[in-house]
């Protein structure tokens, strides 16, 4: 109890002081808000952490992929004629040089299979693919009508189709066109990179109205599939026994079928649904998309890994330093309705104890799933502050009642993690009703004497 202040011995100036340090609720508040602050500096190394850990992951994916086969882009088949273009300069000399028409299919169908499969690079889990696709279409035979060439200065019998293909060394066989019935091998490159950067062209006679075309695609290729819709009609069918896919692009399937066997997918793209025409001079793709950044429409399919630790991770970090506040927020209300002092080195060894949590979960995430992590983490987190605060509070009751709060504590921010469309409600709400607990049991407090030791009634002096 403090000694009081008497005319016979009145408090020097610094026991006065020390009376203030010890009794004020002002001054114990700041202090914890102060330790908040400080435990901001692990809470932020631990996120820093976690995006690095994500950027190793990142890096074995890519070196991995880099082996095997990226993330595959199939555009085309696409007839492509050379033409001269002559041109004079500003002094007078005549030059020469090529340049490209471009057709594109009037149908064009993709059907295949995807085939999964993992590969561990150390800890970390790839995802690659195996596609097995079947190409077919068809091309009319092309016109200069829209085009305002000059028929002489075109090279017909140059005319070549080719076939992109994102990534090369995805490549597992030898690629064959049948057109119009004829067999004919396609050849790595292509002469011209005005729409398709990579890929593999074959020379073609343009001596029919109609040109039907089929080929085999045997391509290894990294989470991705995409494809350009370069027909009057894109058809695409897509099968795989992967279970969690996630459809991307610009287009999303017209039809699709999704169970724990696997997915089906398909696509049916227009003309006009892209901002391109059928024919055009060089890279025409290019002039006709409106704004600089917007990309040529994808569209295809991910093979989406169910679980992102590092994502699940870096949301759980995000909502640290809300744990300790609510940790802290018990802490002291256990101090002012117990009347127990609890010096604020405790406050900020239960603080730590707190931050390890979240760089347990990260590290044992990369081992087992994300659940089984936050139950480990947990667990042992929690035998470890509640064997503290058993010797901080000397007392069965308030551990278990501290103990419990950690738990529900625990449970409430797995429960935002999970329910990630609804973790604003649920957040909100949660808030709310601690809130609401907080001004129902601190009613009657006196926050003017909360340090200050209860007084005896009247009734009970001798």
């Amino acid at each position: 109890m403090d000694q009081l202040s008497t005319p016979e011995q009145p408090l020097s100036y610094v026991d006065r002081v020390n009376h203030w340090v010890r009794t004020s609720t002002m001054l114990k508040l700041a202090v914890i808000g102060f330790l908040v602050l400080v435990l901001l500096i692990p809470t932020g190394m631990l996120q820093s952490l976690i995006i690095e850990r994500e950027m190793t992951r990142n890096a074995a994916v890519a070196e991995v992929s880099s082996k095997w086969g990226g993330e595959q882009v199939i555009g085309g088949p696409i007839l492509s004629v050379p033409y001269e273009v002559v041109k004079t300069t500003d002094k007078g000399q005549v030059e020469r040089q090529i340049a490209y028409l471009h057709f594109l299919p009037d149908d064009l169908q993709f059907d295949g299979d995807i085939k999964p499969e993992k590969r561990n690079r150390g800890i970390f889990v790839v995802m690659l693919y195996n596609t097995q696709l079947i190409i077919r279409g068809s091309f009319r035979k092309p016109s200069l009508a829209s085009l305002d060439l000059q028929p002489g200065s075109v090279q017909w019998d140059k005319a070549f189709l080719s076939l992109g293909i994102s990534d090369m060394k995805g490549i597992r066989d030898s690629i064959n066109f049948t057109i119009n019935g004829q067999r004919l091998a396609a050849e790595p490159g292509i002469p011209s990179s005005d729409l398709l950067p990579s890929g593999v062209s074959i020379p073609i006679k343009l001596d029919a109205d109609v040109y039907r075309f089929e080929s085999k695609l045997n391509l290894n290729g990294s989470t991705q599939l995409s494809f350009l819709p370069f027909g009057k009609e894109t058809r695409v069918n897509l099968r795989s026994p992967w279970s969690t896919p996630s459809f991307t692009g610009s287009y999303l399937p017209d039809k699709r079928t999704m169970t724990a066997q696997g997915f089906q997918a398909s696509w049916k793209v227009l003309e006009f649904n892209r901002n391109f025409p059928q024919q055009g001079i060089g890279n025409f793709l290019e002039r006709s998309v409106v704004n600089p950044g917007d990309a040529l429409p994808l569209f295809g399919v991910k093979l989406l890994v169910p679980v992102d630790e590092y994502q699940k991770t870096m949301r759980s970090a995000k909502y640290g330093i809300l744990f300790v506040i609510l940790t802290f927020i018990s802490f002291f209300f256990i101090e002012i309705l117990d009347r127990r002092r609890i010096h604020p080195v405790q406050y900020l060894l239960v603080g730590f104890a707190i931050c390890l949590f979240y760089l347990l979960l990260l590290s044992i995430s990369e081992h087992v799933s994300f659940d089984w992590a936050y139950l480990i983490g947990g667990f042992i987190i929690l035998a470890l502050i509640t064997f503290y605060v058993r010797y901080v509070f000397q007392n069965d009751r308030l551990t278990i009642l501290f103990s419990a709060i950690l738990t529900l504590l625990y449970g409430f921010f797995y429960s935002l993690l999970q329910l990630e469309d609804y973790s604003l409600l649920l957040g909100s709400s949660g808030l709310l009703l601690i809130l609401g607990v907080t001004m129902y049991l601190t009613r009657h407090i006196d926050w003017y004497r909360a340090y200050e030791p209860a007084q005896p009634s009247a009734g009970s002096l001798q």
